[in-house]
């Protein structure tokens, strides 16, 4: 698959039911994005339950936001992922691993997504994150923390 964004699959259609993960290294400002997120959907008047997981709290190391939206209320985790939003290089293969089929992987596309992370029975939704910071503001730390909050 030369292109991950092309591919054609049967999408999840489960509503108000479902577990997006995001994928960050520690230390990178990703906590408040995943933390407006999960307080988005909960002004929705979905209920979520969100989880951290930081297996270290050294900054760079790789760290885990877990939101389960349930339009019954269930706040237990469940196994798979339904979206992941896959920012860190160093676990991008473990984390597409763990994508259910028909769910969605968001990416950042400024860098080619490796043939080998290509799975033929889930979406990739490719966004060229890095090159719009970069494009969008001058200073490092701009670009790291609304890298997170663009996705």
């Amino acid at each position: 698959m030369n292109n991950p964004a092309s591919a054609r699959v049967e999408a999840i259609t489960r509503i108000n039911d479902f577990v997006v993960k995001f994928a960050n290294v520690n230390g990178s400002g990703s906590a408040s994005a995943n933390n407006m997120f999960a307080k988005a959907v909960f002004r929705m008047g979905i209920p979520v339950s969100p989880h951290n997981i930081f297996p270290s709290n050294i900054q760079g190391l790789p760290t885990w936001y877990e939101v389960r939206i349930s339009e019954q209320g269930y706040l237990g985790r469940r196994e798979g992922i339904d979206l992941m939003v896959a920012m860190n290089e160093q676990t991008i293969a473990k984390d597409i691993a763990a994508v259910v089929p028909g769910g969605y992987v968001l990416y950042d596309s400024s860098k080619p997504l490796p043939e080998h992370l290509c799975r033929d029975e889930i979406q990739y939704l490719p966004i060229p994150l890095k090159d719009i910071c970069i494009r969008e503001f001058d200073k490092p730390p701009q670009r790291q923390l609304f890298k997170n909050i663009i996705y």
